[in-house]
């Protein structure tokens, strides 16, 4: 009998076989001395069970509430610090900002945000583009899900693909590294 290894799917094929170009994988139980258990998915930890628990009884409202919640605490967060007045040191801070002076991928979207809920689009704008440019996308998101979840509306849904993410990433990348270049008008996005 020829030698036998795993085919990684939990089967096994001769080496022979294998070698040869032979019919492939044959099924575990081809080769009585190589016993292959069937597969048994672990027991779940008690923090698992339990969330599992509370997710099966909560209504479907409850999620879009916590999301709303969370924007909320945001908002009140954003208000209450008023990004617009802080040193550039004061905490919390954008550790690469402190320490090489750049501008990260987000920073100036806390003073965007404070700016957009006072109205003033164009100073949004100026601090942090993208994150002014995705706030109505996202939204709409939030609008259309919360809205199916808890009244049942059937919005029409934006195709997000992922090619579409791809772009956005790699356009909020390059503008990353456009808003650190030292000369107009590039220096116009430095915050």
């Amino acid at each position: 009998m020829a030698d036998a290894i795993g085919d990684g799917w939990g089967g096994m094929t001769s080496v022979d076989e294998n070698r040869s170009g032979g019919p492939g994988p044959t099924p575990a139980n081809a080769y009585p001395g190589y016993p292959v258990p069937p597969y048994q998915a672990p027991e779940p930890d008690r923090l698992t069970r339990f969330v599992n628990r509370i997710q099966a009884r909560a209504p479907r409202w409850l999620a879009p509430v916590a999301a709303l919640g969370c924007l909320a605490g945001a908002v009140g967060y954003t208000l209450l610090t008023d990004p617009t007045r802080s040193a550039p040191d004061a905490a919390p801070s954008c550790i690469l900002k402190l320490t090489t002076g750049l501008d990260c991928p987000g920073c100036g979207g806390t003073r965007a945000f404070w700016y957009l809920l006072h109205g003033d689009l164009p100073a949004a704008a100026r601090h942090h583009l993208l994150f002014v440019f995705a706030v109505p996308f996202l939204l709409y998101l939030y609008v259309a899900w919360a809205g199916r979840q808890v009244f049942g509306w059937r919005l029409p849904q934006l195709e997000i693909t992922p090619k579409m993410i791809g772009i956005f990433l790699a356009a909020w990348g390059v503008f990353s590294v456009l808003r650190n270049l030292p000369w107009a008008p590039f220096d116009l996005f430095y915050v």
